[in-house]
């Protein structure tokens, strides 16, 4: 699966530079190159599609925070570590889009997660996670808590 397959769109995230009303962001993955793959990863041993505690979401600066500096976006199998899929993004726009998780998350129910992830192939859709969890690790695999989301409580 190469990168250049996927394409990524959020939604829900204007109102944070303007002091709107919260709304919770979401992120739409979709994904146009061979299903087969993709689908493979996506479903666990049993056949079932993956939960969205199973899995992982993260972004790695491929360079120092600032000056324009790109990310890879993944979603990884928390039970095997395996990578499910990665993108490249802009990292100002993941952090802005973490940020607005952030800001959701101060006024939504400690259960509910922070934004939603919707995976599609092909245009339809094939899954939907709501998460609550968004991990950034800097250009030496370090974990960047003070950018990260993290729920409360929650220990690494």
């Amino acid at each position: 699966m190469r990168r250049e397959h996927f394409t990524l769109d959020v939604n829900n995230v204007g109102w944070v530079e303007t002091n709107g009303e919260p709304s919770k962001p979401s992120v739409s993955i979709d994904f146009t190159g061979p299903a087969t793959m993709l689908r493979e990863r996506l479903t666990g041993p049993d056949g079932d599609v993956l939960e969205a505690a199973e899995t992982d979401v993260a972004l790695r600066l491929q360079g120092p925070l600032g000056d324009d500096t790109a990310g890879v976006v993944s979603v990884t199998n928390r039970v095997t570590g395996e990578f499910i899929l990665e993108l490249n993004e802009d990292a100002d726009d993941v952090l802005a889009f973490i940020r607005a998780a952030r800001g959701y998350g101060e006024s939504a129910p400690d259960e509910e997660g922070r934004y939603t992830v919707e995976i599609s192939l092909d245009s339809d859709q094939f899954v939907t996670y709501d998460k609550r969890t968004f991990l950034v690790y800097d250009d030496e695999g370090d974990l960047l808590r003070q950018h990260s989301l993290i729920p409360s409580g929650v220990e690494l």
